[in-house]
């Protein structure tokens, strides 16, 4: 810890990990293969308005609204990096202006997996800062002022108990770091859900200011 883009990850344990180590090699070879500038961007635990519905902060915020429990795995003390949108958005659009170039120093007896002879980067965007998930599920109750219904799991196959992302790469390149905190992303997260499902049934309360 935390994770750096210098790191060897040849050694997925899940097969979502796996398709991503996969997207990365297929996207090299075509760097390698065609001089096509490539950067690849490692996402770590986004979160905020708009999110996706199978995501842990939109499912928790709707099943507790509702009444019903919600599944915590590994008893709730795993750590994440969540990151907000916000913070993904400026760093993609920092990126953007920046192609990948060779790295000329790139050695294959010692190869950079970051990096490549090829016009191929790599990048973590995370906010550096990991929360644990009983916190992160305490502030949604806080916005909410509701107490939720917790289904205590163990850790699921394949998944790790602890996330946090090295960013220096990041900020090297772009001058810019990830840095919202929880309180103010969960706080927007919960402001969105429940205005654009303000003529839901679902939603029956106002947020606790």
């Amino acid at each position: 810890m935390p994770f750096s883009v210098r790191d060897n990850v040849d050694h997925p344990i899940s097969l979502y990990a796996a398709t991503k180590k996969a997207n990365e090699l297929m996207a090299h070879s075509y760097s390698s293969l065609y001089g096509l500038p490539v950067t690849g961007l490692r996402f770590f635990t986004v979160y905020g308005p708009w999110g996706r519905p199978d995501m842990a902060l939109f499912k928790f915020t709707e099943r507790i609204l509702n009444g019903l429990p919600i599944d915590v795995y590994n008893n709730g003390e795993m750590l994440r990096d969540f990151t907000y949108i916000d913070d993904i958005v400026e760093s993609i659009t920092r990126l953007l202006l920046q192609p990948a170039v060779p790295n000329f120093d790139w050695n294959g007896m010692q190869p950079d997996p970051g990096s490549s002879f090829a016009p191929y980067r790599i990048f973590n965007i995370g906010n550096n800062s990991p929360v644990r998930l009983l916190d992160f599920i305490e502030e949604i109750e806080t916005v909410l002022g509701k107490k939720a219904l917790k289904n205590f799991l163990p850790l699921q196959p394949g998944d790790v108990p602890e996330t946090i992302a090295d960013v220096e790469d990041l900020y090297v390149t772009t001058g810019f770091r990830p840095n919202t905190d929880i309180r103010i992303g969960i706080k927007n997260f919960i402001e969105w859900y429940l205005s654009y499902y303000s003529s839901s049934s679902r939603v029956s309360m106002a947020i606790k200011k």
